[in-house]
């Protein structure tokens, strides 16, 4: 094999090794089983084009499994989305430690969380983690095990939701959709909410544009700091 191909094989197992899939969710009552109420891939590939359906909740060229289940959750608590390289991966492989990104997560209220794609109108974020302090929310989500921590507002409606956990990888990002979006959507239901607050609601797709400079940025030539701040994709963290 010429040496190019050698470097061209190489690039392309460390593009695979950086693939990563939300498989399970930690409430406070239990850690639940891969892909238990969770829409997960039987390929652990990213989403690229912002402007994709399959933005909401995953989906082609990363088929996902239909879920029966929804899992309880209580207004206020703290849940863990649990990220794995593959889904039969451990919590020492969670994803390529070169792959620096934003971590995110936004709810959905919905009618049948077994049902709805998630597509259109209706989502608000409630965490999300960027760059501080040389650290980028991919690194606290890997160094933790895989789990990205999420406290669910208790100020919204009882009622099921979809759970939509995401994280970013931008080490392709230099170019128009070279940023790769990893996403899956959990379904649960939510009790002991206030619904004390509405939120404003955004539409995924539509929640990005491929030219955001969250999206579209050069983190090596150009890393973040204290006067080039990296601005987070996708709109405002909804509080109480």
């Amino acid at each position: 094999m010429k040496l190019s191909n050698l470097g061209a094989a190489a690039t392309l197992a460390s593009v695979a090794a950086g693939h990563t899939i939300f498989c399970q969710l930690k409430t406070s009552a239990q850690t639940y089983p891969v892909s238990h109420a969770i829409r997960t891939p039987s390929y652990d590939g990213p989403q690229t084009d912002v402007a994709n359906s399959n933005m909401a909740c995953n989906g082609p060229p990363n088929p996902t499994t239909p879920s029966d289940k929804i899992i309880e959750v209580k207004a206020g608590e703290t849940v863990s989305a649990i990220w794995r390289h593959t889904l039969q991966s451990g919590a020492n492989d969670v994803m390529d430690p070169g792959h620096k990104g934003p971590v995110m997560a936004y709810l959905k209220k919905v009618t049948d969380a077994t049902k709805d794609n998630g597509v259109g109108d209706g989502w608000f974020k409630i965490q999300e983690e960027g760059f501080s302090n040389g650290k980028w929310g991919t690194d606290t989500v890997i160094n933790s095990g895989g789990n990205q921590q999420i406290k669910i507002p208790d100020c919204i409606e009882d009622g099921q939701y979809l759970l939509r956990a995401e994280m970013i990888a931008l080490h392709g990002a230099r170019s128009t959709n070279g940023a790769q979006l990893y996403m899956e959507c959990a379904q649960i239901n939510v009790t002991g909410g206030k619904a004390s607050k509405k939120p404003t609601t955004a539409s995924i797709p539509g929640v990005y544009k491929s030219n955001d400079a969250g999206l579209l940025i050069d983190i090596y030539s150009k890393p973040p700091s204290s006067t080039n701040p990296y601005k987070i994709p996708g709109p405002a963290v909804f509080t109480c």
